[in-house]
């Protein structure tokens, strides 16, 4: 069974936000199986399935890592397990 997370990413529109999420994923080995993008007057909201199974790094480094990516970035970034977020709509 893979490991899967659910990244999502908000904020005011730029040039590279799709490239620079998609390099930090790919240097800490996660696969990006899903990927939705919309552009709602400005502002940007990208939803990601990624795949964390072949990673050498942990949930919390690879969360970590992308919620420091989104500061640096001046957007909202997101990780959750995909697990948890199935098993809410089961409540």
């Amino acid at each position: 069974m893979s490991e899967q997370i659910i990244v999502t990413v908000s904020g005011v529109d730029k040039v590279g936000i799709v490239a620079a999420v998609s390099t930090l994923l790919s240097k800490y080995e996660v696969n990006i199986e899903d990927i939705k993008q919309t552009l709602m007057q400005g502002h940007f909201v990208m939803f990601m399935l990624c795949d964390i199974e072949k990673s050498k790094y942990s949930f919390s480094e690879i969360k970590e890592a992308l919620t420091n990516l989104g500061s640096e970035l001046s957007m909202e970034i997101w990780v959750q397990k995909r697990e948890i977020v199935d098993n809410m709509h089961n409540i």
